[in-house]
């Protein structure tokens, strides 16, 4: 168990520097607006790379003692379509205006964010090492969690006012979960099946918003080499950080 004044000093440090590294990634995307379609190819496969590479691993590795690995996948199938019929369902009483996923879609990343923060916490709980393993991984998608969370608010609301407040909701989530962690109880194999809804919302906002936007608005080759890059990415932080 770390000390307290040690794991309040080392809790608030992580939690500062992602959210600095959240708001230099969203910063990115406003800043390079006019190549967009590149951004988002980039971001489409950061997501879908974080889905697949990161969430579902995780998810498998705590919550299989609870449900089974194939409880585990069901859960992120579970998440994909609640997260299809919710989009359908709010598309549908928008009249067919998309603005909806300008809050949507970032909320779920903001939500993310929240829980990588918990994780940490609860992990430097655990053991010093635990946590930080857990902060490293987070840390190095963090500056890609900025950018996607400005494109997806952009996808939908076209307005960069909204995703310059969803950056900062972002920015701010893994303190504030950072500081739950310290009310909250979870036990591991809760908190794995509770990622494994959050991998299944993930695959479906790169798959179905990100990825077809990205093509839709620069139908070239750079936008699936980007697409690549983004998941490739993602690989190799997660092969580096050892999560």
């Amino acid at each position: 168990m770390v000390a307290a004044p040690v794991s309040f000093a080392v809790l608030a440090a992580i939690g500062l520097a992602a959210g600095v590294a959240t708001i230099l990634g969203g910063t990115l995307a406003l800043r390079f607006a006019d190549r967009v379609h590149l951004v988002l190819g980039f971001s489409a496969g950061a997501v879908i790379g974080v889905a697949l590479l990161d969430l579902l691993p995780e998810a498998l590795a705590l919550g299989r003692g609870v449900v089974g690995d194939a409880g585990v996948t069901t859960l992120a199938a579970v998440g994909f379509l609640a997260y299809l019929i919710a989009d359908r369902a709010l598309l549908m009483l928008a009249g067919g205006q998309a603005q909806h996923r300008g809050h949507f879609g970032a909320g779920a990343l903001t939500v993310h964010s929240l829980l990588d923060g918990l994780g940490i916490g609860l992990g430097l709980q655990a053991s010093l090492a635990v946590g930080l393993a857990l902060a490293a991984a987070v840390l190095a998608h963090d500056l890609a969690d900025g950018v996607n969370t400005v494109n997806v608010s952009l996808t939908g609301s076209k307005d960069p006012a909204t995703a310059r407040r969803w950056l900062l909701a972002d920015a701010a989530a893994p303190l504030v979960g950072i500081a739950a962690s310290r009310l909250i109880v979870l036990p591991p194999g809760a908190l794995g099946l509770v990622i494994a809804v959050f991998s299944g919302f993930f695959l479906y906002i790169g798959a179905s918003e990100l990825l077809p936007e990205s093509h839709h608005r620069h139908p070239r080759a750079w936008t699936t080499v980007s697409t690549v890059l983004g998941v490739a990415f993602i690989w190799a932080v997660v092969r580096l950080s050892g999560a």
